[in-house]
């Protein structure tokens, strides 16, 4: 492939595709947003307004037959395999959304369908680069914690009478894709899970509120927490090593600011940088220090995607690893439901 821009779609204009990808498509280096496919006229009307110009198709077929390189999939999550599926059959190269499928089955045999076909794809997991995970990281890798022990992360709101979306598989499903994954990505590969969940029966069997307790294969216990129906949501993370903890509340801000209409292309350098009352601390008993935050990069993802696809690296997230997380997302379900825990090979 030349290194003209790379011709990219997207399929599907709710609340995805329209404040998560669309602007990090449309603001990636080397890369087009050139289609939509929606068939809703309310979200044709907004992405004429949002982004003028660009395309809009009735189908994955018809956007493929325009000559688009690559397409990525924010849709509901029941859709994603069967879009996948049809995505690798035509060609292109493939970003799907979290999660990834709604088992991890289906996630290994599209995977394996892309390999064979010789497609490059990739898993959405945008939250690896958010602003207080590579915080984390840094300190982790930097030994500032000491081994670390026990790894706490919440995604945790208030919002009882509507509940988990429908379209992305109950809270467990759509919350818990992105905090498995950050887990694994940490700690490594999990031996045993442990989960409680809360079913609601006028949400069709949907979860709202969920615990998954995870052991890592390298010792490390990691304590995830998911809620809708929170009222005093804990910290985002507490990180509790030999010497000391780290701690941080609030979420990091890159959603807000694509809400709000800030983009990586009108912010430049000042795009996921944190302001300093919101940043963590190392606390060791009465002792508490201040820790700058880590700058968010979610802008990172299209363009190392689209040097994937030209051929010169890795995809961003290797879509095994969703097949992994998937795996714990299975257990968990299992162990919520028969009240055991559930032993990984």
């Amino acid at each position: 492939m030349s290194a003209s821009a790379l011709r990219f779609g997207l399929v599907g204009y709710g609340f995805g595709g329209r404040y998560f990808h669309a602007p990090l498509i449309a603001s990636a280096p080397g890369v087009e947003l050139v289609g939509v496919v929606t068939t809703s006229e309310s979200r044709r009307d907004e992405l004429a307004r949002e982004w003028p110009g660009t395309a809009t198709y009735d189908s994955l077929a018809a956007l493929a037959a325009a000559g688009v390189d690559a397409v990525a999939i924010s849709t509901p999550a029941a859709t994603h395999a069967d879009l996948a599926r049809e995505a690798i059959r035509l060609g292109l190269a493939v970003v799907v959304d979290k999660p990834f499928t709604l088992d991890s089955a289906t996630a290994r045999e599209i995977v394996e369908l892309a390999e064979r076909s010789g497609v490059p794809l990739s898993v959405y997991q945008n939250r690896r680069w958010d602003s207080d995970l590579l915080t984390v990281r840094r300190l982790v890798e930097e030994g500032a914690l000491g081994p670390v022990t026990r790894f706490e992360s919440r995604f945790e709101r208030f919002a009882p009478v509507p509940g988990p979306p429908a379209g992305g598989g109950g809270t467990l499903l759509d919350f818990g894709s992105h905090l498995v994954d950050q887990a694994m990505t940490l700690f490594g590969p999990v031996a045993r899970v442990y989960a409680e969940m809360r079913v609601r029966d006028d949400l069709d069997g949907r979860d709202d509120d969920f615990l998954v307790a995870l052991q890592h294969v390298g010792g490390v216990r990691s304590q995830l927490w998911g809620s809708w129906v929170q009222g005093a949501p804990g910290p985002r993370f507490r990180v509790t090593g030999t010497t000391g903890s780290y701690l941080v509340d609030g979420v990091d801000g890159q959603e807000d600011a694509l809400i709000a209409g800030r983009t990586p292309a009108g912010e430049g350098e000042r795009w996921g940088v944190e302001r300093e009352e919101r940043w963590g601390r190392v606390q060791r008993g009465a002792t508490s220090t201040t820790v700058a935050t880590e700058r968010g990069r979610w802008d990172t993802f299209y363009p190392a995607f689209a040097a994937a696809v030209r051929g010169d690296g890795p995809v961003p997230v290797d879509p095994w690893d969703a097949v992994a997380s998937l795996r714990v997302l299975d257990a968990a379900r299992i162990s919520a439901t028969e009240g055991r825990v559930v032993t990984l090979e």
